[in-house]
């Protein structure tokens, strides 16, 4: 019976059902090079975006999104708002309180802070010392917190870390896979996305003491359908989303998106489609009418 009730689960939960709560959203194809407006069973929107691997939906509407070697912030009419272009990789981005817009910057190892006409007003380095170019694993997705720190998920050093605003580390966990995203929780807790370089993509969980708390991979679900987990959003009272790259080895079709809570219950999955290739980043806006539909 207990194996009867999993293979009925894995039927409705890995089905090409669209639940409400995966049907509207703003994701990134970094296999493909774009970034898209997904509304209610259907592509409405899509903009050229290689290598993207972050996306937010702003206030006014508008998306910022990475570029590969940059960052664009355009409207639904493709207006161009803010643009930066770099020698360097850049998978993270991020619009902050007063307006400008965070960047971390791949080979280079800054973290930079730049305002609406693009000058650069912070600069901060954290390569090792005697270290020019960090490589394309060097840092994948990284925030700016709320007290002026940074979080960097650091693939090649299969670390996620915390630094201060000068660039010093003061917070430190191995992530063996490869860290691939952060979320600092209300809880003062870390939320790591990791990927598959120990072949065991998984979600885990951190104390402030850098003790894991809590953790989902594979072996929580049926079917084994994790294969490199990328993006993540946490939103309060609904769950974690986070995304489920199909690039390393072969397209397996496996969900693209999962939504699950505390309980590790799947609340839904957003199946492999025709036109998406696979999700490195989404982002659901808290207020769809006023963010998405124009």
């Amino acid at each position: 019976m207990k194996k009867l009730l999993g293979l009925i689960a894995f039927s409705l939960f890995y089905s090409d059902t669209i639940y409400p709560q995966c049907d509207t959203f703003v994701g990134t194809d970094y296999t493909l090079g774009k970034v898209f407006v997904f509304e209610k069973g259907e592509i409405v929107w899509s903009h050229d975006a290689p290598f993207s691997n972050d996306v937010w939906v702003l206030d006014n509407g508008n998306i910022l999104f990475t570029t590969g070697d940059g960052v664009l912030e355009v409207t639904r009419t493709n207006d161009t708002v803010f643009h930066y272009v770099s020698k360097s990789m850049i998978f993270a981005c991020q619009r902050l309180e007063n307006g400008n817009t965070f960047v971390g910057e791949c080979n280079s190892g800054r973290l930079l802070e730049i305002t609406p006409e693009g000058k650069i007003v912070k600069d901060i380095c954290i390569l090792p010392e005697g270290v020019n170019d960090g490589g394309k694993p060097f840092i994948r997705n990284a925030r700016r917190l709320d007290n002026g720190h940074y979080l960097v998920a650091h693939f090649g050093g299969k670390k996620a870390v915390e630094y201060d605003a000068d660039g010093k580390s003061v917070w430190s966990v191995p992530v063996s896979g490869g860290a691939h995203s952060v979320i600092r929780l209300p809880n003062g807790n870390t939320v790591v996305a990791e990927a598959d370089a120990a072949k065991n993509p998984r979600v885990v969980e951190f104390n402030q003491k850098g003790e894991l708390v809590w953790e989902l991979s594979n072996k929580d679900l049926q079917g084994e359908p994790l294969k490199f987990i990328g993006g993540m959003q946490y939103i309060p009272g609904t769950g974690l989303y986070f995304t489920n790259w199909q690039g390393h080895g072969p397209n397996e079709k496996k969900p693209y998106l999962f939504l699950v809570n505390r309980d590790k219950h799947i609340l839904c999955t957003f199946p492999a489609r025709e036109g998406i290739e696979s999700f490195s980043s989404v982002y659901f806006p808290q207020n769809i009418e006023t963010k998405i539909y124009h």
